[in-house]
């Protein structure tokens, strides 16, 4: 206990690095595989980005940064690598921890070969050291995989480490003392790359936060274009997007009172046993109701994908209340852009697939996509090398998301549990499902809330987290605040006050 106190003061105390190089001298410095590019001082205010494809752009993006140091580097762990990295570095305020910027930028981030500058800017800020990586390649496509065993690894799994290793050496060199904690914080592409890391490398990192990780790689895409063809397959089973607000208020009015409060989010989907039938047109078609293929398309979304043959989940459904997103996947002129680059190129190796001319088979090419995506893919529950060295793992997915359906971080959580142990998985694990929420933020329930501190403060004073309030924010206003509860308990009224106030529910 006295070790653990002390442990605790050390953790509060601010860190003041006695600087062991310039910025500039950092250009000599020598790391494996790496070349340093750029080492140069940027002062306050005056960062402008290099990277045209990076988030957060705009001429007075980044007028607010501190004074740091940049560092890039250029990667070459294989002879066919082409690794970007970008390591910052504040000149002062360091807090003697790193934190890692994951995912691309864009529409298309979780292919996307770009650096995520608002990631790192977004660090730098809070007074980390920070790092971002483009994975290996540029633009958002998957078709460098074809002939380029190495460089899929390197989008895969390696890009990240490497660029971890690195940034640890240059934050060392610089500072006379390399971070005191590393931390992963990051949604959907960056989530699967914090998944990775936890899996392949469980000592890069000491605390990790993911969101809706994109994280099966192979099986996510498969199920994308499950629903795809589910609304396409023939023009009876077309929903419009005009009645995807028909098919989203007919859940929530018979599944919002579940929970004891009626405010207009499903709480738990997983207790709604909503059958899109209710709809169903007596006659002729109208705008109120839904035809029978469409009845059945409808279903088709909610229950998921299964293999035909084995008849074993491939991915599960998108839940009820996510019916004003269905339009992501279910819509549009062809299938997402992740799925056309993964069954091109991971699958069948063959820039000119189209599904209308080459359906997939939902067991034999799936099966193909899955071996061929093996470097992308981050599923192995095993996390006790993790959890053994004192790691810690908060994973949170939005009950509406509906580009990645939140019953895969469910059934990740449960495998780990399986895996690890009821009581090692409670030292070292959590999962918030968050009702209302979108894919990473967004949606009509409360999905403002920062787990990076929640994190911090699990990781270094050992204190658990429990509950975490989440505020809805409109016209820069919170109007409503509900409080995350930690799965498998749920958000309950404690049946007195506003129903827009955390502090009359309790987590059971």
């Amino acid at each position: 206990m006295r070790f653990a106190s002390f442990r605790w003061i050390i953790a509060t105390i601010p860190f003041s690095p006695a600087f062991a190089a310039s910025c500039e001298s950092l250009r000599s410095l020598s790391l494996p595989h790496a070349t340093v590019t750029v080492a140069q001082d940027v002062g306050a205010g005056q960062f402008t980005s290099p990277d045209a494809g990076g988030r957060g752009r705009g001429a007075d993006a980044f007028k607010d940064l501190p004074a740091f140091c940049r560092v890039s580097l250029a990667l070459t762990p294989s002879s066919d690598s082409d690794i970007k990295v970008e390591v910052w570095l504040p000149a002062t305020g360091w807090n003697g921890k790193f934190l890692a910027a994951g995912g691309g930028g864009g529409a298309s981030a979780a292919i996307q070969g770009s650096l995520n500058i608002a990631g790192l800017a977004a660090a730098l800020r809070k007074g980390f050291a920070t790092a971002t990586t483009d994975t290996g390649h540029t633009g958002a496509t998957l078709s460098f995989a074809i002939d380029h065993p190495e460089r899929l690894v390197d989008f895969g799994y390696r890009a990240t480490h490497e660029m971890t290793v690195d940034a640890k050496a240059v934050i060392a060199a610089f500072y006379g003392a390399g971070p005191q904690l590393s931390y992963w914080n990051g949604c959907a592409a960056a989530g699967r790359q914090g998944m990775m890391e936890v899996q392949r490398f469980p000592a890069d990192y000491d605390g990790v936060v993911v969101s809706a990780a994109a994280s099966n790689w192979a099986h996510l895409q498969t199920w994308s274009l499950s629903m795809y063809e589910a609304t396409h397959k023939d023009e009876a089973s077309y929903i419009p997007p005009a009645k995807y607000p028909l098919i989203h208020k007919a859940a929530v009015e018979q599944c919002d009172a579940i929970d004891g409060v009626n405010d207009g989010l499903i709480e738990n989907p997983r207790r709604c046993q909503f059958d899109p039938a209710v709809l169903e047109c007596k006659g002729a078609e109208t705008s109120t109701c839904l035809t029978k293929g469409q009845v059945q398309a409808a279903r088709q979304i909610y229950s998921g994908l299964t293999n035909p043959r084995t008849k074993s989940q491939i991915f599960p459904g998108l839940e009820p209340g996510s019916e004003l997103g269905w339009g992501s996947l279910a819509d549009g002129a062809e299938p997402s852009l992740y799925i056309r680059e993964t069954f091109k190129y991971l699958a069948f190796k063959d820039p000119q697939w189209d599904y209308k001319t080459h359906p997939v088979d939902f067991d034999a090419d799936a099966a193909t996509a899955e071996r061929n995506s093996e470097a992308v893919s981050a599923t192995n529950p095993d996390l006790r090398p993790f959890f053994s060295r004192g790691g810690k793992m908060i994973i949170y997915h939005g009950w509406t998301d509906p580009l990645i359906a939140p019953g895969d971080s469910v059934n990740y959580y449960k495998r780990v549990v399986d895996t690890v142990g009821s009581a090692n998985a409670s030292r070292s694990l959590r999962l918030y499902m968050v009702p209302g929420m979108n894919h990473c933020r967004g949606g009509e329930g409360p999905d403002d809330f920062d787990m990076q501190p929640i994190m911090e403060q699990w990781r270094e004073e050992q204190k658990a987290p429990a509950s975490v309030v989440a505020s809805k924010i409109s016209d820069g206003k919170v109007v409503r605040t509900r409080p995350l509860c930690p799965y498998p308990q749920t958000s309950a009224y404690k049946g007195a006050g506003s129903i827009d106030d955390a502090a009359n529910f309790v987590c059971r």
